[in-house]
């Protein structure tokens, strides 16, 4: 991926436009055609459709993957949006690795003399073969005159103006997707593009992951378990990192730790507390914890790699997620909907009774002891089904918590097989259950705070109580009863017999033009063609909004739990 010079900047910037804009043409003719029910030999199904769905999904992600650099990492944080993708998509997206070939040795060292000057003569031994190769750079190991072993993470040549490019682009892909009708409702397609470029620009300032990178190892300096790579910052420019070599066995090679005396399931519970660690104390967490970016050392400890990913934590989030988690424990779905309300996560004027179901059956099925092993992929699985297609916008920090998390768990699986981080974070949930993880004060705040609702309810109630008397005495009180599943219910018999009338219509017509086309005339079966036409295509969003009105009763689970309110 050799950077263009000359005539190979122009080429570059004529056909690199054209190939995304094939692909984006390429996705909405193939999502177009899914969504037609006659596309599917011998009838479309619920199991055809989410097969079709799954190999769009590759398609898509094998497509990513061939345009590189910009599009590998567009997808990595693509796969943080299930409210906006499918989740067949996110999950494809979500194992999207960069493994791309390596570029030349002197373009390495090239870009070295460039980017450390003089500072270059500190490096006495640098391997040509690199310890891996990604889509943004390349690392190499290395001696310094000093001794220390060293790795250079030094960043592929002529990417920012590519980068620049690619995300010019697909600002313009969002523009157009965000005026259609349909795949623009409900979603900020333009703003999710100007996010998309202020994280992928910042990722190519290798000072800032050497910020990430120092701020994490502060984390664990007391921690021996926690190895974590310290920056050599005189070395380190905006287009090369310098860090410590701490090599080691990567985290998943099982058979490879039990032939080093380690014990797997200690490594598998010891990740798991330093991730809770990061999440419940210092709410500063590596949001890619894949296999890859995880190794244990020769006595056991822990050793994380590449810090371009982090997430962050607020303290209001954290606040938040410690009310969350106390109306999990207690089994209480109202608070919890309540919360995730008050959080912004679900919109205020919506019907919450779905919402409230199906947050009742993922706390009785996936946080009922004993636990299941894999717990967070069914919550997950069920978030991500909830929020797609719904008026549902999921802070990020939160989608990257979940999905890191529910990727630890499968790595701490791979490692022990009755790994369980539910089981393993009850101790680290305690302080969230109690208060927010802040002490006494929050404690004293969260129960003030409480006692000023009630009380401002319970002076409310006498206002209230005779502004009801008032009502009743002069016989205009209205009694309004809302069932939500019997709303739903009547909506779709609604649609459905509206529905029926224009399929009568619609054979009416075409018995019509057969008619005619058969008579001496047969000009004149344009006239009920053209006249079914709006009939047509009336019919089919009718069919799409009864598919969309129907999908949370698809749902595993929903449809008992509306049985049970």
């Amino acid at each position: 991926m050799a950077a263009p010079s000359g005539p190979g900047v122009l080429l570059s910037r004529f056909w690199r436009p054209l190939r995304i804009w094939r692909l984006v043409v390429q996705l909405l003719a193939g999502l177009w055609w899914d969504g037609r029910p006659w596309s599917y030999p011998g009838g479309r199904t619920p199991e055809r459709q989410a097969a079709r769905q799954r190999r769009r999904a590759r398609w898509l992600t094998a497509q990513f993957l061939e345009l590189g650099s910009a599009f590998i990492k567009l997808g990595q944080l693509l796969s943080a949006r299930p409210d906006v993708l499918p989740a067949d998509v996110v999950e494809e997206l979500a194992h999207l690795q960069d493994r791309v070939p390596a570029f030349p040795f002197p373009v390495v060292e090239s870009l070295l003399e460039e980017e450390l000057g003089e500072r270059r003569a500190e490096i006495i031994d640098l391997a040509v073969e690199p310890l891996g190769s990604a889509s943004l750079a390349q690392v190499h190991r290395a001696s310094l005159r000093s001794g220390r072993q060293v790795v250079f993470k030094v960043q592929r040549p002529g990417l920012e103006r590519l980068f620049r490019l690619d995300l010019e682009v697909l600002q313009q892909v969002a523009a157009v997707v965000q005026r259609h009708p349909r795949w623009g409702a409900g979603r900020d397609w333009v703003g999710i593009a100007k996010e998309c470029r202020r994280v992928l620009l910042r990722e190519l300032d290798f000072r800032l992951e050497a910020e990430h990178a120092a701020r994490f190892r502060q984390q664990f300096l007391d921690d021996p378990g926690i190895r974590i790579p310290a920056v050599i910052w005189e070395l380190s420019s905006r287009r090369v990192l310098c860090l410590d070599y701490l090599p080691g066995i990567k985290i998943n090679d099982r058979e490879a730790l039990v032939r080093a005396g380690i014990d797997p399931a200690a490594v598998a519970e010891k990740g798991a507390a330093s991730y809770l660690q990061q999440l419940v104390r210092f709410g500063f967490f590596h949001a890619d914890p894949h296999p890859g970016n995880l190794a244990v050392a020769g006595d056991g400890s822990l050793i994380y790699y590449d810090f371009g990913m982090m997430g962050q934590i607020s303290e209001r989030l954290r606040s938040r997620i410690g009310r969350m988690v106390r109306a999990a424990a207690a089994r209480d779905a109202s608070g919890l909907v309540d919360e995730l309300q008050q959080a912004g996560v679900i919109a205020q004027g919506i019907d919450p009774g779905p919402v409230r179901r199906l947050v009742r059956v993922m706390l009785t099925e996936a946080l009922t002891p004993p636990f299941s092993a894999n717990v967070l992929d069914k919550l997950s699985g069920d978030l991500y089904e909830l929020v797609y297609g719904q008026p549902f916008r999921l802070p990020p920090e939160l989608i990257f918590v979940m999905r890191a998390l529910s990727t630890f768990e499968g790595v701490g699986r791979s490692l022990d097989p009755g790994f369980s981080l539910v089981t393993i974070a009850r101790p680290y949930l305690l302080p969230l259950m109690t208060a927010s993880g802040n002490g006494p004060n929050e404690l004293f705040n969260e129960i003030s705070r409480q006692a000023a609702e009630v009380g401002s309810r319970a002076l409310g109630i006498p206002r209230r109580l005779e502004e009801s008397l008032s009502r009743i005495e002069q016989g205009d009180l209205q009694v309004l009863i809302r069932a939500g599943e019997t709303d739903r219910l009547l909506r779709r018999l609604a649609l459905a017999q509206q529905s029926s009338g224009q399929s009568f219509l619609l054979g009416g017509l075409a018995v019509a033009a057969a008619l005619l086309a058969a008579s001496s005339r047969p000009f004149l079966v344009a006239v009920p063609l053209v006249l079914g036409l709006p009939v047509g295509l009336s019919w089919l969003k009718l069919q799409s909004r009864l598919k969309r009105d129907g999908r949370l009763d698809q749902l595993p689970g929903v449809a008992a739990a509306s049985r049970r309110e």
